[in-house]
């Protein structure tokens, strides 16, 4: 980014923060991609939350953006999903930098969730709550028994709809790149979608555009009815849309391919998610007889006796290779991240699931409009 982007964005998020500042800022443990444009989000967190640790989702780190963050002066610790797997380790971990504060845990995919009951229970300060940015990490907290705490979800909001259209559009750009680098292209494959919510929908279109017959498999009865009024084949079972598919998308935020899927792909397709490999693809269910080879930058080939297919980016979201820029939409929701904190630090709130008010989500698209409709 131009210094004069980077000086916009940041007064962008300080008009923000200064709108949604609560009376007492509680700390914050922020979960989040790391990309280019990312520190100056951080710095509005910090706006609003005292900030004890950002943690990067470990396969989308910028190294320069993490430059920045730490010579602003915030911790930042090694995420993984074991670090919240395990109860106890997760309690010492938050009472190492938070003890005795109130806090607000900000995540992306649900990581908190298997420890939350017991940071609820056991942590020495309070936690008042969890922002949450994904589908996938909304199901996570809403899939639990009871919620200990509530959880305000940016996921189903009307300001994402914007980024989720246009992270369709670069979840296509990746696959399409990485094809052209073997002397392959688009035009004219069949493609298999896993999934019809908003990216899936997007990633769909986009691949129809480019000239690929598209068929959809998604579980949810409704949304194949979506999927056949807007003009795309609906596979009626896994089996029969695997065996057509020269490209492969999984876009549904759990297990879309299992271990005995894969012998059932087309000889050479290409297969690649939009969220990450340990929720979508079960790999470690493989056979054994597969043999893996590096073939290019970011595509793995696995080979057996007769057949063959080719995995992109390891399993992991193929958009993050490219940057997955959505472009100016995405402040939308990170301002969005920072008004639920707010609401959580101002209390009031029952444990369950909650979303911000239509008041606040207007004054955040005004407010995004003044500084980015030019």
């Amino acid at each position: 980014m131009e210094t004069f982007e980077r000086a916009r964005l940041d007064a962008y998020f300080g008009r923000v923060a200064a709108r949604f500042a609560p009376g007492e800022r509680p700390a914050s443990f922020l979960i989040t991609h790391l990309l280019p444009e990312r520190p100056a989000f951080v710095r509005g967190v910090a706006g609003v939350t005292e900030l004890r640790a950002v943690l990067p989702k470990p396969k989308s780190v910028h190294t320069e953006a993490l430059r920045q963050i730490v010579a602003d002066g915030h911790a930042c610790d090694k995420l993984s999903r074991e670090l919240f797997a395990d109860p106890d380790r997760a309690v010492r971990y938050i009472e190492a930098r938070g003890a005795g504060r109130s806090v607000v845990l900000l995540d992306v995919g649900g990581y908190f969730a298997p420890s939350l009951d017991a940071l609820c229970d056991r942590f020495s300060g309070q936690i008042l709550g969890v922002v949450e940015d994904t589908e996938n990490g909304h199901r996570r907290y809403a899939d639990l028994d009871k919620l200990p705490c509530p959880v305000v979800s940016v996921a189903r909001s009307p300001l994402k709809d914007p980024e989720d259209f246009l992270v369709g559009q670069s979840v296509v750009f990746s696959p399409e790149a990485l094809m052209r680098s073997r002397g392959d292209i688009l035009h004219g494959r069949t493609a298999l979608v896993f999934g019809f919510g908003k990216l899936g929908s997007s990633i769909a279109r986009m691949l129809h555009a480019k000239g690929v017959r598209v068929t959809v498999y998604d579980i949810d009865p409704v949304r194949r009815t979506q999927a056949l009024s807007q003009g795309f084949a609906v596979a009626r079972d896994r089996d029969a849309g695997l065996t057509d598919a020269d490209l492969v998308l999984c876009a549904t935020g759990a297990l879309s391919l299992r271990g005995e899927d894969f012998p059932r792909l087309r000889n050479g397709a290409y297969v690649a998610t939009v969220t990450s490999s340990e929720d979508e693809l079960e790999l470690e269910g493989l056979p054994d007889v597969y043999a893996r080879a590096h073939i290019g930058e970011h595509v793995t080939r696995y080979l057996t006796t007769g057949h063959y297919f080719y995995l992109l980016n390891g399993g992991n979201a193929v958009n993050f290779l490219h940057g997955a820029s959505v472009g100016p939409f995405i402040f939308l929701v990170q301002a969005e991240i920072l008004a639920a904190s707010t609401t959580l630090a101002r209390g009031g709130l029952a444990p369950g699931m909650h979303e911000i008010s239509p008041t606040d989500r207007a004054a955040i698209a005004a407010t995004w409009l003044d500084y980015f409709n030019r």
